[in-house]
């Protein structure tokens, strides 16, 4: 029992909430670990049977460094190309699949994985060649009877309707916050892509990927922008899948000293697939926007999930039952609360990185105080303490408190002005674009297999350029005048009141 609400309240990290018969234990959950995209991975091996990557020239191999940027990065060279080696499907069930059979072993280096390939053009154009391709192809342009256009699209707009507190929660609590599942970082730190030079430009690609599948209802569907991105991030994931395994195999049969399949899962498995659809949907919904001061009605909320559910069919992961309503999406983000947030001291690692990268950075030129307490205010001092996420001045949280007001007023304003918000929404998707790709380079991003895993390549703390003076255009500088003009506000109000109050008195 919790708090007298009864024995069927569970609370983790913060956050409480009722048991349902939607909800899943943690064994119930386990057998999604084991299985995965296997279409994908197939259609991967396929193509690459089919159209040969070039090979690279000779050379020593050289694994490639967190602190690299991604611009200079070059994939490990080696006179062979991998084949895709995964553990044979599983039925479900709570334990591990059977251990795989070793991979031949390497010699002076593991092998190396294709670069540069567009896989979506590939499969457009090899696609009648072999029936798993056509598989896959039919199911990426066939819209499901259960997506309405007119839905996805109110969906799309939702987000840039709250993007202020929908940005922030992406940020600090989706992706943040969501490195304390602590099977997920294993993936994520042996791609190489979370050291504190790289981080930022790596966030950076996965926003614009949301920006893509936001930002129209004809970028979203078939032959669309937001399509063709999804498609790409689909063989990505497929791609890092193939690699770790290999290189799991190639450690010796039991794979333990570079990634233990048995205890952390197949690389992007599907368990890991429906979590981080849970965050990009789920979360912001029911802990990233209250926390935030905003609350979706219920037509956005089942717009919102709609919208994702999509997303997640593009991208392979389930979507049966997990994201069929509004309460099945509920219900899993938080039985994935309650079973995979256990952070590790890889976690702590991924997650100050994340805020070293992004300090006094723009375009929010904040410190890392600031982000600090953006951290602690949106994923809760629980979960942000067992990150080592290292406690804010009371300044900084009180900014962060003023940054809420402040989306509040712009958002509800929003809200209850059809007008303005439609301007608004159409003013933000180019504005929003433009700066983030500008951001990342200048370029659109490609989601090509840049962040190779390698034998001996894992992330390691580094340390951030701490705290600045205010910026004249940073978000603090920002805050601090949103905080000026509510106290002017509420004193305005205060006194308005007291001289009203005086008046009915002196009547009396």
């Amino acid at each position: 029992m919790w708090w007298g609400k009864g024995d069927d309240w569970r609370r983790t990290w913060g956050y409480d909430f009722k048991w349902t018969p939607d909800h899943r234990t943690k064994e119930e959950l386990a057998h999604l670990m084991y299985s995965y995209d296997e279409l994908a991975s197939e259609c991967l091996d396929i193509l690459d049977e089919i159209s040969p990557p070039p090979t690279p020239a000779q050379g020593r191999d050289k694994p490639p460094s967190s602190d690299t940027p991604p611009s200079s990065e070059k994939p490990p060279s080696s006179d062979t190309r991998p084949s895709s080696e995964t553990p044979s499907p599983q039925e479900p069930s709570s334990g591990p699949p059977p251990s795989p059979e070793p991979a031949p072993q390497p010699t002076k280096s593991s092998p190396s994985p294709p670069s540069h390939r567009d896989y979506h053009t590939l499969l457009k154009t090899h696609h009648a060649s072999h029936p798993s391709l056509t598989r896959l192809w039919t199911d990426l342009t066939t819209i499901p009877p259960w997506a309405d256009p007119l839905q996805l699209a109110r969906g799309q707009a939702v987000f840039y309707r709250y993007a202020g507190p929908a940005i922030v929660g992406l940020t600090f609590q989706s992706l943040l916050g969501g490195m304390g599942s602590y099977r997920v970082v294993e993936t994520l730190s042996r791609t190489g892509g979370f050291g504190v030079r790289v981080a930022r430009r790596r966030l950076l690609e996965t926003f614009q990927h949301i920006l893509l599948v936001t930002r129209d209802i004809d970028s979203l569907l078939p032959g669309g922008e937001g399509w063709k991105s999804s498609v790409k991030v689909r063989f990505l994931h497929a791609s890092v899948r193939r690699r770790i395994l290999q290189l799991a195999k190639g450690e010796g049969k039991t794979g333990g000293r570079y990634y233990d399949v048995a205890a952390h899962g197949v690389p992007v498995n599907d368990l890991d697939s429906i979590g981080t659809i849970a965050a990009f949907s789920s979360t912001l919904i029911w802990v990233s926007f209250p926390r935030q001061g905003i609350f979706l009605t219920s037509q956005e909320k089942e717009d919102f999930v709609a919208l994702w559910r999509y997303v997640a069919h593009l991208l392979g992961a389930p979507t049966e039952p997990y994201f069929a309503s509004v309460a099945q999406a509920r219900a899993i983000m938080e039985s994935l609360m309650m079973t995979e947030i256990d952070p590790s001291p890889t976690s702590r690692t991924l997650a100050n990185n994340i805020i070293a990268a992004l300090a006094n950075t723009p375009p929010s030129l904040a410190s890392e105080g600031f982000l600090r307490a953006e951290t602690r205010w949106l994923n809760g001092w629980e979960l942000s303490d067992a990150l080592d996420v290292p406690r804010p001045g009371v300044w900084y949280t009180v900014l962060v408190g003023a940054q809420c007001v402040f989306f509040m007023v712009v958002c509800y304003a929003s809200r209850v002005v059809p007008a303005w918000d439609r301007r608004r929404i159409e003013g933000l998707k180019g504005r929003l674009h433009r700066i983030t790709v500008a951001l990342a380079g200048g370029g659109e991003a490609a989601h090509e297999f840049k962040y190779v895993p390698s034998l001996g390549v894992f992330t390691a703390r580094e340390e951030g350029g701490g705290d600045k003076v205010m910026g004249e255009d940073g978000v603090e500088r920002r805050n601090v005048k949103a905080l000026a003009v509510a106290g002017t506000a509420m004193a305005a109000l205060a006194w308005l009141g007291v001289r009203y109050a005086s008046r009915m008195f002196q009547k009396m």
